[in-house]
């Protein structure tokens, strides 16, 4: 017998070969984005808590309502808009999960979604794996702006998503309330849904501001938010998640869902929905990060990397042009090898793997483990 993939082109993430080959060469890992320090131990014992307490039946298919209500007021507090706990959220095996049941529940065979290169390596798969057809609009480094006129020129009747993600992974940029507007205005009046990414939105630096979606009332109407309690509470490999949009949509987000994961780890859920009830413990994420990223751009700044500080995530970009001309893959796998520091090229993201000459390192990690990472870059 014989088989065909319907992902026939797709390799091995490149997130795989770097921490592999970090692993191989023994190298400090600034690749794949995972801190390498635990999450609260008060988070890990509210788990255990509810575990010991008997939260280990199914959850409700939208997950744990107290968690639903959390992320309710969550919302309300940051961004003065609200959705209903019990229709409008929904919680999620991750933001991936999420991302992939959108984009399932909505996209079919000789559908346009536009997204944003470089892109989080998920999302094109997604949409041809339903028969769609991604239609990149390429930013252009170092600013990583959106052209707005390229994205006018790309909608057409057959464009069912646009795709966007703020703070943006992997450039480490973040969009204007000027981009949301541009956005609000080139979808109103139409059938385009907008799932937005806003995975990292509590790690925003400078005194910058976070854009939601749901800040913008048009805008939200069309909108689907994904946001990762993964990311904003250090664990990864939780894989726990949510997203929320009008109940109208998220109906029919419901109905691919259900046969999908159905629900998420119960424990986990009523943990977090615990832990949120000091607010404190992610209104303070966007200090913590803020100040690793100044600790390693302080470390490196005597090296030959250029760099524009990042505006948000926990990720920088960094230009090595002023080192050499190689292509970022292959000085990639070469810093791992022999300078023993793991990062990821950014091209792999691009538009016909367009390089930049910039890869990217993740600095949520321990203070000891960036400043051996800087010695490392400051002597290359």
């Amino acid at each position: 017998m014989h088989h065909i993939s319907k992902l026939p082109n797709v390799e091995t993430t490149i997130f795989s070969i770097m921490s592999g080959l970090a692993k191989q060469h023994n190298a400090i890992n600034l690749s794949q984005g995972f801190p390498d320090f635990g999450s609260d131990q008060k988070l890990n014992d509210l788990v255990s808590k509810a575990m010991n307490e008997g939260y280990n039946q199914y959850a409700p298919m939208a997950g744990n309502l107290e968690l639903r209500d959390a992320i309710s007021k969550k919302i309300e507090l940051l961004y003065n808009t609200s959705y209903h706990p019990e229709n409008e959220i929904t919680v999620t095996a991750g933001a991936t999960q999420a991302i992939f049941t959108i984009i399932n529940a909505f996209v079919k065979p000789n559908d346009e979604v536009i997204i944003f290169k470089p892109a989080y390596d998920s999302y094109q798969p997604a949409i041809e794996l339903n028969g769609g057809k991604a239609i990149a609009v390429q930013l252009k480094a170092p600013d990583f702006k959106v052209d707005w006129n390229d994205v006018k020129q790309k909608i057409n009747n057959r464009t069912k998503m646009i795709i966007i993600n703020t703070p943006h992974n992997p450039s480490g940029t973040v969009f204007s309330k000027e981009d949301m507007l541009q956005l609000e205005s080139l979808t109103k009046n139409t059938n385009i849904i907008v799932l937005s990414d806003e995975v990292y939105e509590h790690m925003v630096y400078d005194g910058g501001t976070h854009q939601s979606a749901c800040l913008f009332p048009d805008l939200k109407s069309r909108s689907f938010v994904v946001a990762s309690f993964c990311k904003t509470f250090h664990n990864t490999g939780w894989r726990i998640g949510y997203c929320c949009a009008p109940k109208e949509l998220m109906e029919l987000f419901m109905q691919v869902h259900q046969f999908n994961v159905f629900c998420i780890h119960h424990p986990t859920q009523k943990g977090i929905a615990d832990y949120m009830q000091e607010p404190k413990h992610y209104l303070e994420l966007s200090e913590f990060y803020q100040r690793k990223r100044d600790l390693f751009l302080s470390l490196i700044k005597g090296s030959r990397f250029k760099f524009k500080p990042s505006k948000g995530t926990y990720f920088q970009v960094l230009d090595y042009s002023d080192i050499t001309n190689e292509y970022d893959v292959d000085y990639a796998k070469r810093l791992t090898k022999e300078s023993g520091i793991a990062s990821i090229p950014l091209s792999v993201f691009n538009t016909n793997n367009l390089d930049n000459k910039v890869l990217r390192f993740c600095f949520a990690k321990k203070d000891d483990t960036l400043k051996k990472a800087a010695e490392i870059l400051t002597h290359i």
